[in-house]
């Protein structure tokens, strides 16, 4: 049984850093590209970035990119996104996703965590 546990959230001032951690569990994790999600209230869930399993082939949306990095360790079966610089605007539940590389769909999600920018 596939799970993902995102934990790192938290209220933070607009400028501050935040780290989100995302533990993956009952997949082999090498062969699973990973990604954040994220939902403000009252809008649609929006990707903000991935990380491939093989390579560690990264993609940001053009709203976090130089902000936000992302990374893997596949020794812990971890993947975390660093926040830099963090607006207001980021507000939002962060959800960790896993896609098996031979899908084109997100096929596992996490729970979701809070992060709230204030200004």
């Amino acid at each position: 049984q596939v799970q993902l546990v995102e934990s790192g959230g938290g209220l933070v001032q607009a400028g501050d850093s935040l780290r989100l951690s995302c533990a993956a569990s009952g997949l082999t994790f090498t062969n699973y590209n990973m990604a954040w999600f994220r939902q403000a209230t009252g809008k649609e869930r929006e990707f903000v970035a991935r990380i491939t399993g093989n390579f560690g082939i990264t993609e940001f949306a053009d709203s976090v990119k130089g902000r936000f990095t992302i990374s893997r360790d596949s020794g812990k079966n971890t993947v975390c996104l660093q926040m830099n610089s963090l607006k207001p605007e980021d507000t939002a539940v962060y959800y960790c996703a896993a896609r098996h590389w031979t899908s084109t769909e997100w096929n596992y999600w996490g729970q979701g965590t809070q992060v709230t920018v204030s200004s």
